[in-house]
């Protein structure tokens, strides 16, 4: 039987041919060598492909390439797939156009060792603009290793609190967890990454703070996050998990029996996963009328909402009016 990786680094692929090369060659020079890498292309259309393939002798058997034979527009359908393929005791998924210092992985499972941690999670990492040329270091720490509480009441208030990075590439998790419940990433436009994240906040005993700073986190102009959008197209970007979301979210907590005892603690999350996207949501809609604001909600939802689709339509669309009014009222 061959060994059992100490890490499977899963990477989704999607159109990444200017950074992928430095991406593997970050992987390739690692100090930890029990690793395997995945990845899992969706549907590229550049030479992304090739150049993985060209990396496949590099890696001497430590990496495999994967696909999905429909794109799915996010990075959470190839995690999920790269996660089923992997035989790591630890999962670290990491984005294609990123880099790891050459040390990141052995430090990273040195620390799971030491604290039998389910969870490894990154305090500090650098943020690069796309060339390189510019580097800081981003992040707080107290400075050591330090377990999280296990009280999820605490738990909580530290990641309303913004404590807690929701980026898959801050933490090293220990695969069995992930499997044993069923914490795969929901299949949404954006915003997976937070919901993914709160359930390993929910089920992890051993939650680890590092201060280690060994990810680069490349700012590039094909961030989904960035990328342009008409006021109608951010809207929709943006209301896409609050609506889907939402319900993803409180399902995850309706298996947990603190949320069954602690409602309040439920409705604080829920609340807490709105309010991070509101701000952009509001934004988008400061230039838009009514009737172009309902439009955009009903034409790109309405199917979804059932036969309520009009009414909850209509009243999304109020929100955001008076939102809109309440804001203007401050200024």
């Amino acid at each position: 039987m061959a060994n059992i990786p100490a890490v499977s680094v899963i990477i989704p692929l999607y159109n990444a041919e200017k950074y992928l090369a430095a991406c593997l060659e970050s992987i390739l020079v690692q100090s930890l060598r029990e690793f395997e890498v995945i990845l899992i292309d969706d549907c590229s259309t550049d030479n992304s492909v090739a150049i993985v393939e060209r990396y496949i002798p590099k890696f001497d058997g430590r990496l495999k390439l994967s696909a999905i034979e429909k794109n799915s527009g996010s990075g959470a359908l190839p995690r999920n797939k790269g996660l089923m393929l992997s035989r790591g005791e630890y999962v670290f998924f990491m984005d294609n156009d990123d880099l790891l210092t050459p040390t990141a992985l052995e430090e990273l499972y040195t620390a799971a060792e030491n604290f039998s941690a389910d969870v490894v999670y990154l305090e500090r990492h650098f943020e690069a603009s796309a060339d390189l040329n510019e580097i800081h270091l981003a992040g707080e720490t107290s400075g050591k290793p330090t377990l999280e509480t296990n009280n999820l009441a605490e738990r909580i208030r530290n990641l309303i609190d913004g404590k807690i990075f929701l980026t898959p590439w801050s933490k090293l998790v220990k695969r069995d967890l992930l499997l044993e419940h069923e914490n795969f990433f929901p299949h949404l436009t954006i915003c997976d990454d937070d919901i993914w994240t709160c359930a390993l906040i929910f089920y992890a005993e051993r939650f680890l703070r590092v201060p280690n700073p060994v990810y680069v986190w490349r700012l590039t102009e094909k961030s989904v996050m960035r990328r342009e959008r008409t006021p109608q197209e951010t809207l929709s970007f943006w209301l896409n998990p609050i609506i889907f979301g939402i319900k993803t979210l409180d399902n995850f907590m309706s298996r947990i029996e603190f949320f069954q005892r602690n409602v309040q603690y439920r409705c604080a999350v829920l609340e807490f996963f709105v309010h991070t996207k509101t701000a952009q949501l509001f934004e988008s809609s400061l230039n838009l009328s009514l009737p172009e604001i309902y439009a955009a909600i009903h034409n790109n939802f309405g199917k979804s909402l059932g036969e309520h689709d009009v009414l909850i339509s209509w009243l999304l669309t109020d929100l955001i009016i008076q939102q809109k009014n309440f804001a203007q009222l401050k200024q």
